[in-house]
């Protein structure tokens, strides 16, 4: 069995492992880990100056398989301090992941104190729990703590949860692929309904930074909201040990399994 969600083939293709499988079905990806993926390829393209992703938004554009993938990378809008980057995902040809994300160049400046008074951390808890009875091997590989209180299927929900294993073989992943690894759980921490009868899936992702995320550990806390047109929005505040880092959101399609 491997220890990492992906083992790189080289020319930018990496092999799908049996840990990136999500509750949906065997066969095809939780977006967590190929969202992760693409926010790597993004950290990682060249730049004349050190920068960092403030805003990174992916579009679902098909079941991610457990299969072989190729990660593509272009600059569509190049700058100085300020530029907007695009990632793709695909696989036999076909692409199933894409996200674009700003990137800004690194500064350091003396600010004013914020008039807002900051997110409090939840409580972190001393012991492990699982992520209700869901399968995928997705859900295995993360280690996830929920916080004392949260309540399950009621639309609002709130775990820690940290990655068992690389998302690369062999490399140590960045907070920022971390944030990214996690943020796509959102609408299950906060499901309103049975996975079993319902789907709840989203289409998008999108991750705002707030403050640079440090760590290992980070915090999701979401709230589901549906409309009975079929749709519904999972939002998300997320935290490291230290400070809310990051604001999230996802679209959801949302139908009973026996119609969809």
């Amino acid at each position: 069995m491997s220890t990492a969600f992906y083992e790189p083939l080289g020319d930018d293709r990496y092999r799908s492992t049996e840990h990136t499988s999500g509750p949906w079905g065997p066969e095809s990806q939780h977006a967590g880990p190929p969202s992760a993926l693409l926010t790597r390829a993004l950290e990682r393209m060249p730049s004349s100056w050190p920068g960092h992703l403030t805003r990174i938004s992916l579009d679902i554009l098909g079941a991610v398989p457990v299969a072989d993938l190729t990660v593509r990378t272009r600059t569509l809008r190049p700058g100085r301090s300020v530029e907007l980057v695009e990632g793709e995902l695909t696989s036999g040809g076909r692409p199933v992941l894409r996200a674009q994300a700003w990137r800004m160049s690194v500064a350091e400046l003396d600010l004013p104190a914020s008039p807002v008074e900051p997110d409090p951390v939840p409580e972190f808890p001393d012991s492990d729990s699982e992520f209700f009875d869901w399968s995928g091997g997705y859900l295995k590989a993360m280690q996830w703590r929920f916080v004392p209180g949260s309540p399950q299927g009621e639309g609002r929900g709130a775990v820690w949860a940290r990655m068992r294993i690389p998302l690369v073989a062999d490399e140590e992943p960045t907070a920022m692929q971390r944030v990214l690894a996690l943020a796509d759980t959102g609408n299950g921490v906060s499901h309103r309904l049975d996975a079993k009868q319902w789907y709840f899936i989203n289409t998008e992702l999108t991750v705002h930074l707030v403050a640079s995320p440090t760590g290992e550990w980070f915090c999701l806390d979401a709230v589901s909201r549906l409309d009975a047109a079929g749709f519904g929005l999972a939002s998300s505040r997320i935290f490291d040990r230290e400070q809310l880092v990051a604001l999230g959101a996802q679209s959801l399609y949302v139908r009973p399994r026996d119609v969809a």
